[in-house]
């Protein structure tokens, strides 16, 4: 049902699953796992599957830390969003590329869940695009030393407010990984 006209098509977004950014991340093997899942899931459905890879001082591009975790195999013609910015939209390829696969729905998985992840859904969902959260396949660092909660109620949060976002002509929707609907 989006709001984008000639968009039917669905993507699976995994958003900056890098050595730096889910090392010592809760749950990382179990999110890592889950969105292995949805991706062989969306490759077997011919679902693209668009990666998003982010760059900053602390993630030069290039680095250990930048790369992507090896359990994650990206398969070739897989497109690669270079980004600098929480929102995996700004100053980036990525409505281009969404657009030249008539995608109108993403699947959303990935890290962190209270910066890049919410940027990109708030992005996405702004810009006409439905958008599904995929549960247990996003997490994020413990944060607590500065004042945020706990990475668990970070999460719960997320998946409880995302699931009550309403706009015109868009769904908003979270599931877990044995529930995302790719067709």
């Amino acid at each position: 049902m989006t709001s984008l006209s000639n968009r039917p098509n669905t993507a699976v977004m995994v958003i900056d699953v890098q050595n730096g950014v889910v090392d010592g991340a809760p749950r990382r093997d179990e999110v890592i796992a889950n969105i292995n899942d949805v991706v062989e899931r969306a490759r077997a459905s011919d679902v693209p599957v668009i990666w998003v890879q982010h760059q900053s001082n602390g993630l030069p591009e290039g680095s250990e830390q930048w790369q992507y975790v090896p359990e994650l195999k990206m398969a070739d013609g897989e497109p690669v969003i270079h980004k600098r910015y929480g929102d995996s939209f700004e100053a980036t390829t990525l409505e281009d590329e969404l657009a030249a696969r008539g995608v109108g729905r993403l699947i959303v998985t990935g890290a962190q869940t209270d910066a890049c992840v919410r940027a990109t859904l708030h992005g996405a969902f702004t810009r006409g695009y439905d958008t599904t959260l995929v549960s247990d396949a996003h997490t994020t660092e413990d944060l607590t030393e500065y004042g945020a909660p706990p990475v668990e109620q970070v999460i719960a949060h997320t998946n409880l407010y995302w699931t009550f976002q309403e706009a015109p002509e868009r769904t908003a929707a979270v599931v877990p990984t044995a529930e995302v609907d790719l067709s």
